[in-house]
């Protein structure tokens, strides 16, 4: 037999309907008394019975996180946050896998397995505005992401204007004049690749330049065979770059192989910036210069705005969307500087975004 409320109780010295209250999250309890609960749980191995808590509270204590590619560090690290933000809740994330489709990110938004969940955190690629909008009542609903929607849902992203342009300013301080954009796409405009295409041509005109549409190169995706690819055809251009800005960690590295394969040195013939700060940026023959966004604060945003629409219960007055923007740096290294200490820069003056809030706000 398993591990029972009366077992916890006697091991802490307390009632069993104290251990609930605990294991509840009941708020008035004195924090020697709840420590001492906790204790107890955490010595016996005590596991809450799910099926009974949902029956009791309608609640499952489940919530599910949804991103398109868990094989990409980035969205790796975020699940990593966004499980331990919610643990502080009591929380339990179920993690699922949409591949970037619009038939499996409808799917999960318009509630499948929502028999199982309290909430979903959603980082949507292709699906569109009228797939929110058609969403049935349902489990509360928190995105992730760059993509931008005109829909009634919390959503947490950075703004890729503002670090594209911390990005490309970084490389003219340094005295670089025609900077690349590897990565750009195709489609939708609203995608993150055309905000932070954006970024670096307001950048590049604030700055005197004139923007050259034979530096910007678009890509089928977002690996590092995508920046191998655009770092050859960069390279065979009569006046190829000095400097790149890649959309992301995966596709800086395929560029940075190429660079190397064909005896170019980084940064002194080519520097480079990536975007997401995956840890394998740090550690290759020249670390990686990044845009950082504050992976921690997004999880903990997207947790907190969850729990406080569940907790708020659909009978309760209605709670205004709200778009928060966290924070973010950018993380300079060898790629950009040379072998100087890494160093951290925030956001600069006039493009950057607000730090954080230490909750899920109204911004």
């Amino acid at each position: 037999m398993g591990v029972s409320l009366k077992d916890v109780a006697l091991r802490a010295g307390v009632s069993v309907k104290t251990v609930s209250n605990v294991v509840n999250d009941y708020p008035h309890i004195r924090p020697g008394t709840r420590e001492r609960v906790q204790r107890a749980i955490d010595e016996l191995g005590y596991r809450p019975n799910a099926t009974a808590r949902h029956l009791r509270t309608g609640r499952s204590g489940i919530i599910a996180l949804a991103v398109p590619e868990l094989g990409n560090p980035y969205f790796a690290d975020l699940a990593a946050a966004v499980i331990d933000a919610a643990a502080h809740h009591r929380h339990t994330v179920l993690l699922d896998h949409t591949a970037g489709r619009r038939v499996n990110e409808t799917l999960v938004s318009q509630g499948f397995r929502s028999h199982l969940i309290d909430g979903l955190i959603l980082s949507p690629i292709q699906l569109e505005n009228e797939d929110l909008l058609s969403r049935p009542d349902g489990p509360p609903l928190v995105l992730l992401g760059e993509r931008e929607y005109d829909a009634p849902y919390d959503h947490i992203a950075i703004d890729n204007v503002a670090a594209a342009r911390l990005a490309v300013r970084h490389l003219i301080d340094l005295g670089r004049r025609r900077i690349a954009f590897v990565g750009a796409r195709r489609e939708s405009l609203r995608q993150p690749a055309h905000l932070r295409l954006r970024g670096w041509r307001e950048e590049i005109l604030r700055a005197g330049g004139t923007p050259r549409d034979d530096l910007v190169v678009a890509t089928d995706g977002y690996d590092r065979l995508d920046g191998a690819v655009a770092m050859t055809r960069l390279l065979d251009l009569p006046e190829p770059p000095d400097a790149v800005f890649a959309y992301n960690d995966l596709v800086a590295l395929g560029a940075l192989r190429v660079l190397a394969e064909r005896g170019l040195r980084v940064p002194q013939d080519v520097a480079v910036v990536g975007f997401d700060d995956i840890e394998d940026g740090r550690y290759g023959g020249v670390s990686l210069t990044t845009v950082a966004p504050d992976k921690a604060a997004i999880a903990r945003l997207a947790v907190d705005c969850l729990i406080t629409r569940i907790e708020a219960g659909p009978d309760r007055a209605p709670i205004l969307p709200r778009r928060i923007l966290p924070g973010h740096t950018l993380v300079v290294r060898e790629s950009t500087t040379g072998r100087a200490a890494p160093a951290h820069r925030p956001a600069a003056p006039g493009l950057a975004t607000a730090a954080a809030p230490g909750g899920c706000v109204d911004p």
